[in-house]
């Protein structure tokens, strides 16, 4: 096993077709929905980005951040979308840096709170996040957890 390597996307722009086929493998929205938000922050358009976790070449984790997740507050924005890790990588905190990262990075460009929509309890309390308040998915019967990071 090598080094993990942590990127945004405007650190090897190259990636966007495979970075954005990824996801859609993951979450099954389309590949051209994530092609275009990857785009425009490429494009400096918006600075809501891309992230990935590197195993060599091979994207192992990644996540993005997104005006609204598909959900009913549209005021808790921007909101971390798309947060996943191979099977066989989770457990080596993967997802943990990548949620610091963004957090970090965010708040260097003054974006801050930032919020995410989950099904998880426990996970993202480790990483500072705190509950806010439960949220309608789009389409879902059952609401959904949101959490904010200061």
């Amino acid at each position: 096993m090598g080094e993990f390597r942590y990127i945004n996307l405007r650190q090897k722009p190259e990636l966007l077709e495979e970075a954005s086929l990824w996801f859609h493998l993951k979450w099954w929205v389309p590949q051209e929905a994530y092609k275009e938000c990857m785009e425009a922050y490429l494009n400096k358009e918006t600075e809501y980005g891309w992230y990935l976790c590197l195993d060599g070449e091979k994207i192992v984790g990644g996540l993005g951040v997104i005006e609204n997740d598909f959900h009913d507050r549209k005021d808790l924005t921007p909101n971390i979308c798309a947060v996943y890790t191979e099977e066989d990588y989770r457990g080596r905190g993967i997802a943990g840096k990548l949620l610091n990262m963004v957090v970090k990075e965010l708040k260097e460009k003054e974006i801050s709170p930032v919020y995410l929509i989950t099904s998880h309890t426990d996970f993202y309390e480790r990483y500072g996040w705190e509950f806010h308040c439960m949220a309608q998915g789009d389409g879902e019967p059952e609401m959904s957890r949101m959490y904010i990071h200061r």
